[in-house]
């Protein structure tokens, strides 16, 4: 079984350092039901999973599906490298502030195949919105959004 070196991401204490997969969690009533991800690059209050459909999860009081499988995390990583590398602009917004961001201008990404956590699309930026941590572990104030301002001329726009 091989695993993958994963960048770090810009959320979840930079989320599993390999990505690989290991031993499943199961119960002998309902078989198979998921297995860790990778470990973490720091200790922190949930693990990584990869659910029984496939989805890649952080396990915190409950599960918590970010993704629909781990090629939309490494595609949501990939994405977070290609704005953080040319964006004019980092804002990130958190907590209650965050309900307030208009995406009436921007279009979902696809490509992250987002669950909890999403990624948007606008003329010239992008928002990854993280809500994993705020509705796993039932805080609130964990939600948190990254806006990628001045992309414009890197072809944000899809197609």
């Amino acid at each position: 079984m091989g695993s993958l070196a994963a960048r770090p991401a810009p959320f979840y204490e930079g989320g599993p350092c390999i990505l690989g997969a290991y031993s499943p969690k199961a119960s002998a009533a309902e078989g198979w039901s998921s297995f860790p991800a990778g470990s973490g690059r720091v200790s922190m209050a949930c693990g990584f999973m990869i659910g029984p459909e496939g989805e890649f999860e952080i396990d915190a009081n409950r599960w918590m599906p970010l993704r629909s499988n781990t090629d939309g995390w490494v595609e949501s990583l990939a994405l977070a490298a290609y704005a953080g590398r040319w964006d004019e602009t980092v804002t990130e917004v958190r907590g209650k502030a965050v309900e307030s961001l208009d995406l009436g201008g921007y279009e979902p990404v696809p490509e992250v195949q987002g669950l909890t956590d999403t990624w948007w699309r606008g003329e010239d930026s992008l928002i990854a919105l993280y809500r994993g941590e705020a509705v796993g572990l039932d805080a609130p104030q964990c939600i948190e959004a990254h806006l990628y301002g001045g992309l414009d001329e890197w072809g944000v726009h899809g197609g």
